[in-house]
């Protein structure tokens, strides 16, 4: 659209009521599904993954935000309810946008809550075929870097930018 035009269009779209321009921008911009998942790690360093049965390769359990629910507790709702543990969110979250696939995921780091009994993950969501406890210096031997969906690499990779960053920050390495 040539500039005159671009900018009459503007001015005219800024005198339409408020409700009429957010239902004008909702129709004209791309959607996006919100997941909410959680990089849950056990307090000797290893990493919670799980098999979705409707993904390939290993990820992080979590799911789809529903309408009107706060990102916070869907991460924690989902993680209840696909291995069965209570978790405690840390720190601000992660997020990997992912254009092609229209999908947002918001990553949060957690921990598993104090009381909860990391022998006895339950596998009963159908939508979990398997989950493991992995070291993070096993991800690469096992060669389960291939095998990570892509929000899995985005959050490893923040999290370990994130730890350098703290480390440089306090002189620790």
């Amino acid at each position: 659209m040539p500039v005159p035009y671009h900018r009459l269009a503007l001015q005219a779209f800024a005198y339409l009521p408020s409700r009429v321009r957010r239902r004008v921008l909702r129709l004209a911009s791309p959607t996006y599904t919100v997941g909410a998942l959680c990089l849950v790690e056990h307090e000797d360093g290893r990493i919670l993954l799980v098999r979705h049965s409707y993904r390939p390769g290993w990820g992080l359990p979590g799911g789809i935000v529903k309408r009107r629910e706060e990102v916070e507790v869907a991460a924690r709702r989902e993680v209840r309810e696909e291995v069965g543990i209570e978790v405690d969110l840390l720190g601000r979250p992660f997020v990997v946008v992912e254009p092609v696939q229209q999908r947002v995921d918001v990553i949060f780091s957690a921990r598993p809550a104090p009381g909860q009994d990391l022998h006895a993950l339950d596998l009963g969501s159908p939508e979990i075929e398997e989950l493991r406890w992995i070291p993070l210096d096993e991800i690469n031997a096992l060669h389960l870097r291939d095998e990570l969906q892509t929000e899995a690499v985005g959050a490893l990779h923040a999290r370990s930018l994130l730890i350098e960053t703290e480390s440089r920050s306090t002189g620790t390495s």
